[in-house]
């Protein structure tokens, strides 16, 4: 298969992301070589066209805030209007192309960890892009979801029919921390976990279980999906980052 001349992560705080190391460790698994990491921090879209636009040849890249929100009006590409961000990008032969794999990568941490979204009740709090990604793949998938008040209501959209009145609830999430390592807030649910994390997070927590299963489906979805068959699994992933630590 083709390869990239790049690789990498872009958005602010990026300093702390796993996504070159993966990268790396499902290139291998694949065996991929001769791709440069990139770390291309931008804290808005002129910073991001300034750095991308001193690297030439194809890139893929995983597009964290503030970028997921702007990247798909500055590319002009097509995006679900519920979600409205797009956490991964390629450019082939000029040719962008991009996809959200926030919400799918939520399902697959979940069943990691022993939670069978179709038949669970989420409590989540937040509003934005990655609250309604996941919104939006829990109600698919058939599960239920108690919305907390955050700093962001949730918009309308497809998720609206799976939202209940409860108190019980399976899993819970707070979306309106931080990025790299925020603190969430207690929330009532059998289980609580985050999806923020720094350099100090063990390999065992969600939010790094959580990165990992969006990266692999980001290779199901876009960077080689011709090859989705022969990716490692998520479990071997994990343990992959946990020994290269």
């Amino acid at each position: 298969m083709n390869t990239p001349a790049y690789w990498g992560i872009t958005g602010f705080p990026i300093s702390h992301s796993l996504t070159p190391k993966m990268f790396r460790i499902v290139s291998e698994y694949l065996g991929l070589s001769e791709v440069r990491d990139i770390y291309l921090e931008a804290k808005s879209i002129e910073e991001f066209e300034e750095r991308i636009g001193h690297l030439k040849g194809d890139i893929w890249l995983s597009c964290t805030t503030p970028i997921k929100h702007l990247i798909s009006k500055y590319l002009q590409l097509e995006i679900s209007e519920d979600i409205n961000s797009i956490n991964q990008i390629t450019r082939i032969k000029g040719d962008w192309k991009g996809v959200n794999t926030d919400g799918l990568g939520f399902l697959a941490a979940c069943r990691h960890i022993g939670i069978e979204p179709t038949y669970s009740t989420l409590r989540l709090r937040g509003g934005g892009s990655t609250a309604r990604s996941i919104a939006e793949a829990w109600a698919a998938d058939g599960g239920k979801i108690i919305l907390e008040t955050g700093r962001r209501e949730i918009t309308r959209g497809p998720w609206d029919k799976a939202i209940i009145d409860s108190e019980d609830a399976t899993i819970a999430i707070d979306l309106d921390t931080e990025p790299g390592g925020g603190e969430s807030i207690k929330m009532n649910a059998e289980i609580q976990v985050s999806i923020s994390y720094d350099e100090d997070t063990d390999y065992n927590q969600f939010a790094v279980i959580m990165v990992a299963a969006q990266h692999l489906e980001a290779w199901k979805e876009l960077y080689a999906p011709h090859r989705k068959e022969d990716l490692p699994s998520l479990s071997l992933l994990l343990k992959e980052l946990a020994i290269t630590k």
